[in-house]
């Protein structure tokens, strides 16, 4: 297992059915592939990415979808989503809150969004809006999740650190 699949592995507790994720702002795939490796047989990621990009078809029994697309302003490839991952893809977005009500329509009820962003708050020309991880906490918590983990960190070779962040929403259960 590589740096990346470990960083966000803990992020998964029921791998026991196919899933749907997208990997938003995908890049040449490094979590796309991550994503892939984790999730089970019959499962789909729709990698989304502004630039054009070649992506294996599949990893393992995941099939890997690509899409070019703007993610803040484009519709999403697919609804009905198990989860979200924004890999160092957050920051270059300055309406954080808009963006995550946009992205849970969708979403089931009950998903995941999983965030890889830098620890920082200062901004320089490659992460224009940085969200470090109180921040991205208190984002979500306005937002309405409230099982917001810090899954684990690595160290940049750019600088500072990277972590990684579990964000869950279930449904409220109503009692009658």
């Amino acid at each position: 297992m590589d740096t990346w699949t470990s960083l966000i592995q803990g992020a998964f507790s029921d791998l026991s059915v196919p899933q749907r994720w997208a990997d938003l702002g995908c890049g040449k795939g490094t979590f796309t592939y991550a994503l892939g490796e984790l999730l089970p047989s019959g499962s789909t990621v729709y990698a989304v990415d502004t630039a054009p990009q070649i992506l294996s078809e599949r990893v393992g029994g995941v099939r890997v979808s690509f899409h070019q697309a703007d993610f803040e302003h484009d519709p999403l490839p697919s609804g009905d989503l198990d989860g979200v991952l924004l890999a160092n893809a957050i920051h270059y977005v300055q309406d954080k809150e808009s963006l995550i009500r946009k992205l849970s329509h969708y979403c089931k009820p009950s998903h995941v969004f999983l965030i890889v962003e830098y620890d920082r708050l200062t901004a320089n020309p490659w992460v224009p809006y940085p969200v470090d991880f109180t921040t991205l906490t208190n984002l979500f918590e306005r937002a309405g999740y409230h099982r917001i983990v810090r899954l684990g960190e690595r160290r940049s070779r750019y600088g500072g650190t990277i972590y990684a962040a579990s964000i869950k929403k279930t449904p409220a259960i109503t009692s009658r």
